[in-house]
């Protein structure tokens, strides 16, 4: 592809840039190979590109060493594509991008840690994560140590996703008890934590996650007295791989406050989206690995 950026933009960092990923496709590649579609035909299929194109943009994204290309067969050789360092770091981009979309195109143009109604685009594209499959990643623990945010010792895990507790109530950004949904991390953490024995008689882990920084998030399970890991997402790799909805506050980007129920094969079995009852969600994520250890039965 021939370089766009003008002479007198060669040291603009942002006209820089858009001569990577600037392309309509080439983001969309990022996107989808983030969400754990590495070959060419996955890749073909969930975006309907030529494969003229799709060649091209993936030639071009190697070059740039925003993707790698990684043999998984032998004969015929056959490559994957998969997220390089410089390609993850992009990952903030995509975030904010589809934050500004639902905000400002799809939205209200307000900053919410919720959507206002179960049936906006928001909240349908969330519950279009029933039945997908959960990319292999790793997030940090509140220790700092990299762990699968599924679990593999349990049949089911339940991810709660909120958007941020602190062990200070200084450290909350200003405003934050404005913010519509922002409120209740601390009353939905706790309230898992009181009924984690119920969730483990019921064959579930359970992992909070929010993109807080682990020393923070190890501050607040230290007071709180959690005994399950928070997980953080502060790269949005967990984010970006299954299109979580996202508000800004303080400068950060932050998750809204959702829970997914996940199997052991990484399939999402039960979603909620928006959750405004903090309290009834962990009762009904409860109810929900009932059911399904029932069926399993």
């Amino acid at each position: 592809m021939a370089q766009r950026t003008r002479l007198d933009d060669t040291h603009c960092a942002i006209a820089q840039a858009l001569d990577v990923v600037g392309d309509w496709w080439t983001l969309l590649i990022v996107r989808d190979t983030a969400r754990g579609l590495h070959r060419f035909d996955e890749l073909q299929r969930e975006l309907g590109v030529s494969r003229k194109v799709l060649t091209e943009r993936l030639r071009l994204l190697v070059d740039a060493e925003v993707l790698s290309r990684v043999p998984y067969q032998e004969h015929p050789p056959r490559h994957e594509y998969r997220l390089t360092p410089r390609g993850r770091a992009l990952l903030p981009v995509l975030v904010a991008l589809q934050d500004w979309g639902d905000t400002w195109v799809l939205g209200e143009g307000e900053m919410t840690a919720t959507t206002p109604t179960a049936a906006s685009q928001e909240a349908r594209r969330v519950h279009d994560l029933l039945g997908t499959h959960l990319p292999q990643l790793r997030l940090a623990d509140d220790k700092g140590e990299l762990r699968d945010p599924v679990a593999s010792d349990t049949p089911y895990t339940v991810l709660y996703c909120f958007p941020g507790a602190y062990a200070r109530r200084d450290a909350y950004p200003p405003g934050w008890a404005g913010i519509p949904g922002a409120p209740g991390c601390t009353l939905e953490s706790c309230t898992y934590r009181d009924q984690l024995a119920e969730f483990t008689a019921a064959g579930a882990t359970v992992h909070g996650v929010s993109t807080q920084r682990p020393d923070e998030q190890r501050a607040f399970a230290d007071k709180e007295r959690l005994r399950f890991p928070l997980l953080s997402d502060a790269d949005l790799a967990l984010t970006a791989a299954l299109r979580l909805p996202t508000f800004r506050a303080a400068g950060v980007s932050r998750l809204k406050r959702l829970t997914l129920v996940v199997d052991r094969e990484r399939v999402v079995r039960e979603v909620q989206y928006p959750v405004t009852d903090v309290t009834a969600s962990v009762d009904a994520a409860l109810a929900t690995v009932n059911r399904l250890a029932s069926q399993a039965r």
